[in-house]
This record gives structure tokens, C-alpha cells and sequence, in this order.
């Protein structure tokens, strides 16, 4: 009885992934409908749209190299989520734990299928302060770097608790 709940679980998780993934190339799809590569729109004084491709990784790492680093990071991200879909499997039944991972494996695909379509990640989210701008990133991106956070704060509260146990 209880590997046929882990499946339903770990479906459920997957759903959220692929959700994920939808939301992600929807907004990208209509960023790339509504914008020339370059062009930009100010929403508010510290938040624009713009539509930029970068072929290299966060923070544009390695973006002006000749083209191989798109499938080094296709394979990085294809494995890393293979890893991802293994550790859901282990931990369905939780909460906080597949949560993470989901979000991780929604922005890692969503990134993916850029890489694969457009040789390049399409980013269109832009914030600054004055004349100081963060990197453009996307939904898949902001998936992505929610899920570590919480990953990273569920192994600091587990420490904390260790902690207390042990005294």
C-alpha cells in the first residue's frame, strides 16, 4: 500500500514541476511576442522588462565562449535533474524537501528547453536601483533560486534542531 502512495505523491510533485516549466515558457513565449532582443519597458522607477538572450549561465558565466557551453549546461542540468527526480522519489512523502527540489527541476527544464530552442536562456526580468542593474532573469530562473532557499533553510533549521537534541 505504501508504493502506491508514493507514486501519487511523487506525481503530484512532478505536476508542480511541470507547472513550472508552463508558466516559465508562457511568459517567455509572450516576452518574445511583445519585445525585440534588446528592447526594454520601465514599469516602475527599479523594475523594467527587457528581452535579452544569454547563452552563458547565471550572471552571464561563460556567455562569450564559442557555443560549446550550451551543451555542457544542457548535460549539467539534464543530470542535476535526474538527481532531482531519484530524490524526489526518496522523499514524496515530506513537505518542504520536494517542494524545493520541484521548483529546482521546473526552472532547471524550463532553462533547458531555451537552451535547446533558442541556443541561448531568454531573460526578461530586470531590476535596479538607479543606474545599477541585476542580471535579466526569468520565472524559471526565480524558481530556481527560491527552491535552493529553501533547501538551504530547511538544512539550517535541521542543524538547529540537532543541536537541541544533542544537549
Amino acid at each position: 500500500m505504501q508504493q502506491p502512495r508514493r507514486s501519487l505523491q511523487l506525481a503530484h510533485w512532478l505536476a508542480l514541476s511541470a507547472l513550472v516549466i508552463v508558466l516559465d515558457q508562457a511568459s517567455k513565449a509572450w516576452i518574445m511576442s511583445a519585445f525585440r532582443p534588446g528592447e526594454s519597458l520601465t514599469v516602475t522607477p527599479f523594475f523594467d522588462l527587457v528581452l535579452v538572450f544569454n547563452p552563458g549561465a547565471a550572471f552571464s558565466f561563460l556567455s562569450s565562449a564559442a557555443g560549446w557551453q550550451r551543451w555542457l549546461f544542457v548535460a549539467l542540468a539534464l543530470g542535476i535533474s535526474a538527481w532531482i527526480v531519484l530524490m524526489l522519489k526518496r522523499h514524496a512523502h515530506e513537505r518542504l524537501e520536494p517542494l524545493a527540489l520541484t521548483l529546482v527541476l521546473g526552472g532547471a527544464l524550463g532553462n533547458v528547453i531555451d537552451r535547446l530552442i533558442h541556443a541561448a536562456v531568454v531573460d526578461f526580468l530586470s531590476f535596479h536601483a538607479g543606474a545599477h542593474y541585476w542580471p535579466a532573469f526569468n520565472v524559471a530562473d526565480s524558481a530556481i533560486s527560491v527552491g535552493v532557499a529553501l533547501m538551504l533553510w530547511q538544512q539550517f533549521a535541521a542543524r538547529g534542531n540537532n543541536a537541541h537534541q544533542n544537549e
